[in-house]
């Protein structure tokens, strides 16, 4: 037997020692395991010097074209390859290469390839200056997908692409969403196509997906899939598309009218490596798109003034509520510091503005960028509220303590000193405790109507009344009350009656007369008109006092609000009466207001519905 076996190796020796073709085998590692005569011949280096070693005879651009062929072998099946080869001359020559796999009992461990030097030099030249051609086009094609910014295109230029370079009839790009597969993108196809979802584990992608591979070419049973509506589809070919190294999606070559190679596998396995990476491209611009939108409207709608400062504190950012709070628009702003001192970080500066305005500033820098971040509120109700606060709780101690001071004096005489006061002096005395005594009274009343109109429950019961008698018998009186005014009435036969609260009215009347009085202290005429207009009834009560600033003619219908002009503040009260004369107005349907006098002095318009009107058209509270 051994010397049967020895002669076999002889004879197998001999074989490949006198093979025309060379013969080249190799390990798994891809080194030299044999190099026959006809390899020296073809490629100029000896056995000796390539036994042992790597051959050097794949050029640089044909690596991956080599590696992808040894792949496939190794996975089954036998490859023939038309390409080209290194000499050790530095020439190039165009072989055939048939490669099979070099298995020892049930395992590969390695490969064996036959070269044919090749007899169609022309045709090889083609063939390598096609695919030169390619991948220049590749390198345009991807530069031209990563400009493209919007998903949608950046897909369908994909898809575009994917037949242009490999060759394909038609084309698709699929979206991996979960255990689903849905089709975005196509080209060549039925329109109708678009949209179309199936399983991603009985798919294409998901027998690519569990290979491990990022190409895979599938030629069976492809009738019952969606893409068997390109007429004449024979061949599928596939490239995974991952995003961040996760899988996105797959592109889907489709051939009908020729039959894929190595190079159209290798530009679609390059195609999609791109493609993800365009893909990853136009999805962070649409994050930063969707997040910049999102801090756009936000900046823009807060109601809360927003300014952003460079390093050198210059404002690049001045949002509309900013404009309006500072009545500075943002090209007045935009390139300078901002308008106002800016508090530390961390901190808030409360200051005003040379339009009166309060606002309540804080500030943040952003580490990153070196910006700062100003936000800034409209402060002034409340502080004209803590404010108003402040000078109500003085004002209602001097109000509250002159009268219980008086009626607490003439109390005190009274007990101490009743026997040796005459009959009038006791008269007196008691007349002037109960004149107080109704000031305490009128002053609660006022504490609480105020009250209640801050929390919307004044009590009106609305009703028609005859609004001429209530004037008539809230004027009858005050003629007599001032020798310096005078005081008059005027009201047309058949003034149309109105529909409100009859005691609310007389309040409202009463307190809009006190006041006329009170805010002309140097006398003057008390006028008080009515008349109907459309479907109301206007009564105005005109004075000739001190008037009313434009800008306080609104705020003096606020709570707690004493409008300091000239020698107004010496007139006393808490700042409620007007308050309750405009939210007693309202609850009625009604409204009240301020407006200049000519000549001088305050004209207080009042404004009620008719009884015509119908009940349902009057506001209630």
């Amino acid at each position: 037997m051994g010397d049967e076996w020895a002669g076999s190796d002889e004879i197998a020796r001999a074989v490949l020692a006198g093979s025309p073709n060379a013969l080249i085998a190799l390990d798994r590692d891809q080194t030299v395991l044999v190099w026959t005569p006809a390899a020296e011949r073809l490629f100029g280096w000896t056995a000796d010097e390539m036994l042992g070693r790597r051959a050097p005879i794949v050029p640089g651009e044909l690596t991956a074209e080599h590696n992808a062929v040894l792949e496939r072998v190794r996975t089954g099946g036998q490859v023939t390859l038309q390409t080209k080869r290194l000499r050790k001359d530095g020439g190039l020559v165009d072989v055939r290469v048939d490669t099979g796999a070099l298995v020892i009992g049930s395992s590969v461990v390695g490969y064996v390839s036959v070269y044919h030097p090749a007899e169609a030099d022309e045709a090889a030249r083609d063939r390598m200056a096609r695919r030169a051609r390619l991948v220049r086009r590749l390198t345009d094609v991807v530069g031209d997908i990563n400009a493209e910014l919007e998903l949608p295109a950046v897909l369908d230029r994909i898809a575009a692409s994917l037949t242009e370079l490999t060759g394909a009839d038609a084309g698709g790009f699929v979206l991996i969403e979960g255990e689903r597969l849905r089709l975005v993108s196509t080209h060549r196809l039925p329109e109708t196509l678009r949209g179309t979802t199936a399983d991603l584990r009985t798919s294409l992608v998901g027998k690519l997906l569990r290979t491990g591979k990022t190409v895979l070419l599938e030629s069976a049973g492809l009738g019952e899939l969606v893409w068997a509506e390109l007429y004449g589809l024979h061949s599928i070919a596939l490239g995974l598309a991952a995003v961040g190294g996760r899988p996105y999606g797959a592109l889907y070559a489709l051939f009908a009218e020729r039959r894929p190679g190595h190079l159209e596998l290798e530009l679609l396995e390059l195609l999609a490596g791109h493609a993800g990476i365009a893909v990853g491209n136009a999805m962070a611009y649409q994050e930063a798109v969707r997040q910049r939108a999102h801090e756009r409207a936000l900046f823009d709608a807060s109601a809360d003034g927003i300014a952003v400062l460079d390093r050198e504190g210059r404002v690049v950012r001045w949002n509309p509520a900013a404009a309006e709070l500072t009545a500075l628009p943002a090209d007045t702003v935009l390139g300078g510091p901002p308008p106002f001192e800016l508090p530390e970080p961390g901190e808030k500066l409360t200051f005003q503005l040379e339009t009166g305005r309060w606002l309540d500033v804080v500030s943040a820098q952003i580490e990153e960028t070196g910006e700062v971040v100003v936000d800034f509120r409209d402060v002034t109700k409340a502080k004209e509220l803590e404010e108003a606060k402040d000078l109500f709780l003085a004002t209602t101690s001097h109000e509250l303590r002159t009268p219980i001071t008086i009626v607490r004096g003439f109390a005190s005489t009274l007990d101490a000193r009743w026997d040796k006061l005459t009959d009038p002096e006791r008269r007196s005395a008691v007349h002037t405790i109960a004149e107080r005594s109704r000031s305490l009274g009128q002053l609660m009343d006022h504490l609480l109507l105020g009250s209640r109109a801050g929390a919307d429950e004044l009590p009106v019961r609305v009703g028609g009344f005859d609004l001429a008698d209530r004037i008539q018998a809230a004027t009858l009186g005050l003629p007599v009350l001032s020798d310096r005014h005078r005081v008059e009435v005027v009201i047309p036969e058949g003034l149309p009656r109105v529909w409100g609260d009859e005691l609310a009215t007389d309040i409202v009347l009463g307190q809009l007369l006190e006041n006329a009085f009170k805010y002309s202290p140097k006398g003057g005429l008390i006028r008080v008109e009515a008349w109907p207009e459309d479907d109301t009834v206007v009564v105005v009560v005109d004075d000739e006092g001190v008037g009313i600033a434009p800008p306080d003619r609104e705020r003096i219908f606020e709570r707690f609000v004493q409008v300091d002009s000239g020698d107004r503040r010496r007139f006393g009260g808490v700042g409620l009466g007007l308050y309750i004369v405009r939210s007693l107005a309202r609850a009625q349907g009604g409204d009240v207001s301020a407006h200049p006098r000519a000549g001088g002095g305050t004209r207080m318009r009042l404004v009620m519905g008719t009884e015509s009107l119908s009940r349902s058209d009057t506001p209630m509270r």
